[in-house]
């Protein structure tokens, strides 16, 4: 990589922005998007064009997050969830943890909160809640998500179950 693809590259996550505050903005201009798209061509192709658009931007950040810590882990993993928490956004309780997995429940989602409030809850789950099994497979495809429900769905609380899955011996 040159010096000049380096300073291209962008952080994973700028500093002295919260998770929430990045999310919002760009909720609102991807609401603008979605009922353009909506207007123009329906809903379906308007939820698939931000559904996957969202997937992506997902990827890359995941890549990045992987690429500027130089190795994965669930550890690494578990230690960036403060990012997400920030400013209250999450409210978690932990279910359990092993060197292999970690289990928790989200309680509270102002994520969701947010995106109701801007009009947006048809499509949260797409620019929220996808997100997260996508960043597994970015930041580390041996993470793994395990989730049957969400608040954005209508559930009490958003079960999270993640496992690292270990290196297969070589045969």
């Amino acid at each position: 990589m040159t010096t000049e693809t380096a300073a291209a590259t962008p952080p994973a996550h700028p500093a002295g922005l919260s998770m929430i505050e990045k999310r919002r903005i760009e909720a609102e201009i991807l609401k603008h998007v979605y009922d353009q798209l909506k207007a123009s061509h329906g809903v379906e192709v308007a939820r698939s064009t931000i559904g996957e658009a969202v997937r992506r931007s997902a990827l890359e950040q995941a890549s990045r997050f992987a690429a500027q810590q130089g190795s994965t882990s669930l550890q690494a993993f578990i230690d960036m969830q403060s990012l997400w928490t920030a400013e209250g956004a999450l409210t978690i309780e932990e279910v359990g943890r092993s060197e292999s997995t970690y289990a928790f429940n989200v309680v509270r989602c102002r994520y969701s909160e947010m995106y109701k409030a801007m009009g947006l809850g048809e499509i949260g789950g797409l620019l929220s809640c996808q997100r997260d099994g996508t960043f597994c497979e970015g930041y580390d495809p041996k993470l793994k998500l395990e989730r049957t429900q969400t608040i954005m769905q209508g559930a009490s609380h958003c079960d999270f179950r993640f496992t690292y899955e270990a290196d297969q011996p070589k045969a």
